[in-house]
């Protein structure tokens, strides 16, 4: 292993003529200061979730709410049901308290320790809210750093025991010039050309630098240790309808899809729950979801109530928007609609 790399000049040369075009990005040589509320949106976002994914979530929020001060004054279902489809909703509720926070504070701190203070912001968002925002010299490791770090130092201690070695190795590459830059320019260079299969090693900028494609491991690297197979769960999803309208119910703010409006369910999330009320249930479908630490299976049943719910609210078939529910309940609802429908 060769360290004391000096790759920063290299990078960013690359960096200055190949960054991607980033919605909550400021291009490079713009002489303009990022945004920290985009950035730190942006971070939240992106954890756990893709680019691609990211992109329309992102335009619609600052569309809606463009600063910290519009997001805090936001309604919590508002922004809930924005949300809804990206996943991890604990992420949406520690946002909504944070910005929450920062606006009575008047703004974002600008250190990465008063960063990490703040809810739902750890040790990467505030290392990346640090260098993109504030330029500071923080080293900013996700999965597409860990990837171009484990090649240019040929670790081969698999992931994820290696993530210690990989970060304490990220630090020593970090310039004190353009440290923001610098850290978006190692996420670039992951996602487009030192890509998890078949790097594309011939028009890498580091080529040169790259201690595993010197030893011919480039494409083998990082090394993963094997996964345990994901656990079975299984549970019963209520169909509702009373009327011309279906029951809904908010689920609690704390856990699996915290925070989101869906259909009562039972048994797949360490709730025992009765059904909405009493009806004669009929299996309407089954649904699969996959979690990050579960499979999912869930019983569809639908009935008819004669009274109003014992529990959750009433909502008209025309106001259910598809849109504002969590992904595993728009599967629901697709059950739902297509037994409404025959």
């Amino acid at each position: 292993m060769r360290e004391n790399k000096v790759i920063a000049p290299k990078l960013l040369d690359w960096y200055d003529r190949h960054a991607r075009s980033l919605p909550w990005r400021i291009p490079p040589g713009s002489g303009q200061r990022a945004d920290p509320y985009r950035v730190w949106l942006s971070e939240v976002m992106l954890q756990q979730t893709t680019v691609a994914a990211v992109r329309d979530y992102f335009l619609r929020f600052t569309a809606r709410w463009p600063g910290v001060q519009d997001l805090a004054a936001a309604d919590d279902a508002e922004v809930m049901a924005e949300w809804a489809g990206l996943g991890y909703y604990a992420r949406a509720r520690n946002l909504l308290a944070c910005a929450r926070q920062v606006a009575s504070a008047g703004g974002f701190p600008t250190t990465r320790d008063g960063l990490r203070a703040l809810p739902g912001i750890g040790p990467y968002t505030s290392a990346a809210i640090a260098a993109i925002a504030y330029d500071q010299p923080e080293t900013v490791v996700d999965g597409n750093v860990e990837r171009v770090v484990s090649r240019l130092f040929a670790v081969e201690k698999p992931l994820p025991v290696a993530k210690p070695d990989l970060t304490a190795l990220a630090e020593t590459l970090t310039p004190q010039m353009r440290p923001g830059d610098f850290a978006q320019a190692m996420m670039d260079l992951g996602a487009t050309i030192c890509t998890p299969r078949s790097p594309a090693c011939g028009i890498c900028p580091l080529i040169d630098d790259c201690d595993a494609r010197a030893a011919g491991i480039a494409a083998n690297l990082p090394r993963k240790a094997p996964k345990a197979a994901k656990p079975e769960r299984s549970g019963i999803v209520w169909i509702a309808r009373h009327g011309d309208a279906l029951v809904l119910e908010q689920r609690p703010d704390k856990g699996l899809l915290g925070g989101t409006l869906a259909f009562p369910s039972s048994g797949w999330d360490g709730r025992e729950m009765p059904p909405p009320g009493p009806a004669t249930w009929a299996e309407i479908g089954n649904v699969r979801h996959v979690f990050t630490h579960f499979n999912l299976s869930l019983q569809v049943l639908s009935g008819v109530l004669e009274n109003p719910p014992d529990r959750g609210r009433l909502i008209r078939l025309h106001m259910i928007d598809r849109n504002t529910l969590p992904g595993l309940m728009r599967k629901v609802w697709d059950v739902a609609r297509a037994d409404i429908s025959a």
